[in-house]
């Protein structure tokens, strides 16, 4: 009966929140070949191409931990769900702006429209040879236009396009950091607690990591 199945240990509860820890991390080190012509998504192709994998993944664990009997109804359990469930939704968030981010950079670069001949200038793009507000070394000024010669694009655009696809980087490493360190701080509470009874009280410091900085956040945004 299933009735007589005792809920899941808090190893294995840990553990399903340390597995997901390491499936986010993994976006970060994920790499995608970049043809030359497009060396400026760079810096987002690998977590563009590994996350929606990685969502996949983790919700595939979710709907299987929801689903196994006994399902989900000890403090343990519940804090483990409410963590699993904060980090989830919060990388489908952080995926979907990175997605948005990335459809603007090939827009601005002209993708999947004609690529521009590197030497006309377009309207707002700098002069080839004052083009830039960064102190770029010589070689590093000939490796941009290099690279935005073979990406059909002027070197002031090739520039601006690369400094989004960075930022865009940057948003998703910090947010997969975040989400991947709060998992392993829910899992070390959860496998380190003395009893079932991890929720001691009803206050928000109760509550798993993730789903404190999410609320924390959402004050800040009001």
């Amino acid at each position: 009966m299933t009735a007589d199945c005792a809920p899941l240990p808090r190893t294995e509860l840990a553990g399903l929140l340390t597995d997901a820890a390491q499936s986010v991390s993994g976006i970060l080190t994920a790499e995608y070949p970049t043809a030359a012509n497009r060396s400026y998504l760079h810096p987002v192709l690998g977590a563009l191409s590994a996350g929606p994998r990685v969502v996949c993944e983790l919700n595939d664990r979710l709907e299987e931990f929801v689903a196994d009997e006994p399902r989900p109804t000890t403090p343990t359990g519940l804090f483990t769900l409410a963590s699993y469930a904060a980090a989830l939704g919060w990388l489908t968030e952080s995926l979907a702006e990175l997605t948005t981010s990335v459809d603007q950079i090939c827009t601005r670069a002209g993708i999947p429209t004609v690529p521009q001949e590197p030497e006309v200038a377009t309207p707002g793009s700098a002069e080839p040879d004052g083009e830039f507000d960064f102190a770029f070394s010589a070689l590093e000024l000939a490796a941009i236009r290099t690279a935005a010669e073979a990406a059909g694009l002027p070197p002031g655009d090739y520039v601006e396009v690369l400094s989004e696809s960075l930022l865009a980087a940057s948003r998703i490493t910090d947010a997969c950091m975040e989400i991947s360190s709060g998992l392993l701080e829910d899992a070390a509470y959860v496998r380190g607690a003395a009893t079932d009874h991890v929720w001691i009280g009803d206050g928000p410091d109760s509550l798993p990591t993730l789903v404190r900085s999410l609320l924390a956040r959402m004050d800040a945004a009001e």
